[in-house]
């Protein structure tokens, strides 16, 4: 076989993979599927140092028991082994999972709602092979019927997406929000560097408040501070919801337009998707003149 022949084979790579993925989701043999799932308590939040990086989020030690031998164990978690912790306080659950036996390698997971079954590689495989056969098909079989696989992948996409649910259940929470006064007490960063070379700075405030209840949180709050990087030591209003104290913001206009901004992205690649299949079914019909 040539190469020409050996790259017309390149969907069997991503395909493989995912169907070995399911395969092992199936037989229960992925490695969440293995692993001891828990549940961690947060018992001590540390705060980030002003300047620090972002992404290790609020480092936090959690205690949790492992099933097995009945030990406690508190370690510490700072971004490095699992999801990053945004917002916490003392007495805040989290799902953790491990290997059995090694209770150190533990991962920090937010949810365990699409995390138990291990389905996320094969789900990237999958999505990696649909793109790749809508670019296939626009080599070759021609625009007409590329458009109609574009739109169909843009309205699976669109269809799928959780963007407008969470938008909802945020909204419902915010809807009942308290106000409390606040804090930004450091500022941390990550330097970044773009195509053309140029550095660029991210910043990222980490506010202080105390509920209505004495809960005391720290969090990372990435949007509704202006001029984020002046922040440091600015008194805020903090608008939480009291059924998630992780759920907040300094701005509920800035709030809501975010929230309206993720619902126009999903409903702009669903109307994409219709316009690209009914653009597509036209020249494939005749119905536009094929350039």
């Amino acid at each position: 076989m040539d190469a020409q022949g050996m790259l017309e084979l390149w969907w069997t790579v991503p395909a493989g993979a995912a169907l070995v993925g399911y395969a092992g989701s199936l037989a229960g043999l992925t490695r969440p599927q293995r692993a001891v799932w828990v549940t961690a308590r947060v018992v001590e939040v540390h705060r980030p140092a002003h300047g620090d990086s972002k992404r290790p989020g609020i480092p936090v030690t959690v205690a949790f028991q492992d099933p097995s031998t009945g030990r406690e164990f508190r370690l510490r978690h700072a971004g490095r082994n699992g999801h990053v912790v945004a917002a916490a306080w003392v007495g805040r659950e989290f799902p953790v999972r491990y290997p059995r036996r090694h209770p150190e390698r533990f991962h920090l997971m937010l949810d365990r709602v699409g995390e138990e079954r291990g389905l996320g590689g094969p789900n990237c495989m999958l999505l990696l092979l649909l793109v790749g056969l809508v670019v296939q098909t626009f080599v070759a079989r021609g625009w007409p019927d590329g458009l109609i696989c574009l739109g169909g992948l843009l309205l699976v996409v669109g269809a799928l997406s959780r963007d407008r649910q969470h938008a909802r259940a945020r909204a419902v929470l915010l809807d009942e929000a308290v106000a409390v006064p606040g804090r930004v007490v450091a500022v941390i960063k990550d330097t970044y560097t773009d195509g053309e070379g140029d550095e660029i700075v991210d910043h990222a405030p980490v506010v202080a408040f105390t509920t209505r209840e004495g809960v005391h949180v720290t969090a990372l709050c990435r949007e509704g501070i202006a001029q984020p990087q002046l922040s440091l030591d600015r008194d805020l209003t903090i608008h939480y919801a009291p059924a998630d104290p992780a759920v907040f913001t300094p701005d509920l206009d800035h709030d809501r337009r975010e929230r309206a901004s993720a619902v126009r992205f999903v409903v702009s690649l669903l109307l994409t998707g219709i316009a690209a299949v009914g653009l597509g079914a036209a020249l494939l019909n005749g119905l536009l003149p094929v350039t």
